[in-house]
């Protein structure tokens, strides 16, 4: 009979331990991806910032008055994936006045402010890959065995990804 108590509790406790590996898991994927959505957001804001800066630039040397205006759209309430599709376009429609302008390779503060931008880029590229990965990992907790257990009693869903290419990879891996 003590046995048997003795044999309950002991799988009681692995169980136990088991649920918590698993919880800590997914609390630690949870705040690596607040940290990077929190790091995404402040970069969005920079490079709107920056592209911002572009405009009187543009407009002065180039006389073009609608230049950007896509980028007044941008707001707090939009969803960090909106943000960052925003502003790719607007970043690439940047890149394409430049390389047909010739001429404004020569304004220095334009210059400075596309450095600033390439830089940012690489932040924001950076940011989002920290993303992903982490959203790879917690979505294979979200739907493997045994977390998907947790997952389903505590409520997390998969989430989103930046890019196609992570979705695609995803999708194999569920198929699986």
């Amino acid at each position: 009979m003590y046995e048997v108590i003795i044999g309950v509790i002991i799988f009681l406790c692995f169980l136990l331990i088991i649920i918590t590996v698993i919880n800590n898991r997914f609390k630690l994927a949870i705040i690596k991806i607040d940290k990077a959505e929190e790091d995404i957001n402040i970069y969005l804001q920079k490079k709107k910032e920056l592209l911002d800066r572009t405009k009187p630039i543009i407009n002065k040397e180039l006389k073009i008055e609608n230049f950007l205006n896509e980028i007044d759209l941008y707001n707090d309430d939009m969803s960090n994936f909106d943000k960052n599709d925003l502003l790719k376009r607007q970043y690439n429609n940047l890149f394409k006045v430049i390389d047909e302008n010739e001429k404004l390779y020569k304004s220095e503060p334009l210059m400075s402010i596309f450095s600033c931008l390439n830089e940012n880029e690489e932040n924001v590229v950076g940011a989002i890959k920290f993303y992903n990965d982490t959203v790879v990992n917690y979505n294979k907790l979200v739907i493997s065995f045994p977390s998907n257990i947790i997952s389903l009693f505590k409520g997390y869903k998969k989430k989103e990804f930046y890019n196609n290419e992570k979705r695609e990879i995803f999708e194999i891996l569920n198929e699986k």
